[in-house]
């Protein structure tokens, strides 16, 4: 009897060791599968040391003043537009604190005026301010909302409005300025802080210099955005390098063909959405977290259902749309033709102005989003150049 137990205790511990070699055997697969997977991933470009571009307020004589962010304690940070890769046209704006690099945001208020302030790694909120020479501190504000852009400018205490611009080493100058991704108030929620728009700088726009921008009232109550602008549609296009531009379009498992359109909702056109038009839906058009070299750009409806974003030739042959690289921010999204060659994909609009369609990423994260269960990468957006 004694011997029987025995021998079936031995029995167990030989299958619970064998069910264990089993069990470490495929975590060892799985991890090296997930390391193998993760060396698969699109090529990110950066500089060895970035370019910080200087953030002023600029008179229109060309007189400037310094912009810093002030603590709770009165201490002083510069703010800086940093370059981390060869695109310059969508730039990062931080606040600079010893090793750190905060983020500089448009937070929600019940103000006329969109508040733009500093947030802490530990969520505190510090103020942005343009200093006179004499000390004076300006407050910086978001003015007026045209679609997916805020206009940014300090006031001076008569009430008038300073452009906010970033300034490189070598001279070159962009906008500062507000940009939203969702239609609503809140973009997102950043360590407590409900943030109504991401503060970034720009290439300048030839037009915005001229928009009309709403007084201070003496209410200060905070204006609900509303638009009649009759919204411009601007085609994307595969450009080529003989001129026959290959039409975008989104494709379902059935093989039906829909329009890619970039939509122009009020009168700035430097940041536009990209959607795909399906029976009368309007879906939006993501670069999707993917495991291969080059990222998916798909358009994703209500269900779920995917969308292949192809360029189409004269004899509907179809080429691939993929994000190619990531350039700081920037994702550069280009067609794949039969060659193996990439061909930058741009917006038209009507009277010939274009834009070049690009993956923007807003988090640090991999994942900036989840759009009905999938994992998205990059939002695609029309942007000046």
């Amino acid at each position: 009897m004694k011997n029987s137990t025995n021998s079936r205790i031995r029995t167990k511990v030989y299958y619970l060791f064998m069910l264990a070699f089993v069990v470490l055997l495929l975590a060892c697969k799985d991890k090296s599968a997930k390391e193998e997977i993760s060396k698969i991933k699109m090529e990110e470009i950066v500089k060895d040391s970035p370019i910080y571009w200087n953030v002023k307020a600029m008179y229109p004589k060309g007189k400037s003043l310094d912009v810093k962010a002030f603590d709770n304690a009165g201490n002083s940070y510069d703010i800086m537009a940093i370059q981390d890769s060869d695109q310059d046209f969508f730039l990062d704006v931080k606040a600079i604190a010893g090793e750190e690099k905060l983020d500089v945001k448009m937070i929600e208020s019940t103000e006329q005026f969109v508040p733009v302030k500093v947030i802490s790694t530990k969520g505190e909120i510090y103020n942005v301010k343009a200093v006179t020479e004499e000390g004076e501190k300006l407050d910086i504000k978001g003015i007026r909302r045209f679609g997916n852009i805020i206009i940014m400018k300090a006031i001076t205490k008569e009430g008038k409005y300073i452009s906010v611009k970033a300034f490189s080493p070598d001279g070159k100058m962009n906008d500062i300025k507000g940009i939203k991704l969702s239609r609503g108030e809140r973009d997102m929620v950043l360590r407590g802080v409900n943030v109504n728009a991401h503060v970034k700088a720009m290439h300048p726009a030839v037009n915005e210099e001229k928009f009309r921008m709403y007084k201070k009232s003496s209410f200060d109550k905070k204006r609900e955005y509303t638009t009649d602008f009759e919204r411009i549609n601007w085609n994307v296009m595969a450009v080529t390098a003989d001129g026959k531009n290959l039409k975008v379009k989104a494709i379902d498992n059935d093989g039906n063909q829909f329009d890619v359109l970039a939509t122009q909702e009020s009168e700035q056109h430097s940041f536009m959405n990209v959607k795909a038009f399906v029976d009368g839906y309007v879906l939006p058009v993501k670069i999707m977290q993917s495991k291969g070299k080059y990222a998916h750009v798909n358009a994703i409806n209500s269900k779920g259902a995917i969308y292949k974003i192809k360029a189409i030739s004269e004899d509907n042959e179809q080429f691939d749309v993929k994000g190619i690289v990531r350039l700081g921010r920037i994702i550069d999204i280009k067609v794949i033709d039969k060659n193996g060659d990439f061909l930058a994909v741009k917006a038209f609009a009507p009277d010939g102005k274009s834009n070049y369609i690009s993956g923007i990423k807003i988090l640090d994260t991999e994942v900036e989003m989840k759009v009905q269960q999938h994992s998205i990468y990059a939002h695609v957006k029309a942007i000046n150049h």
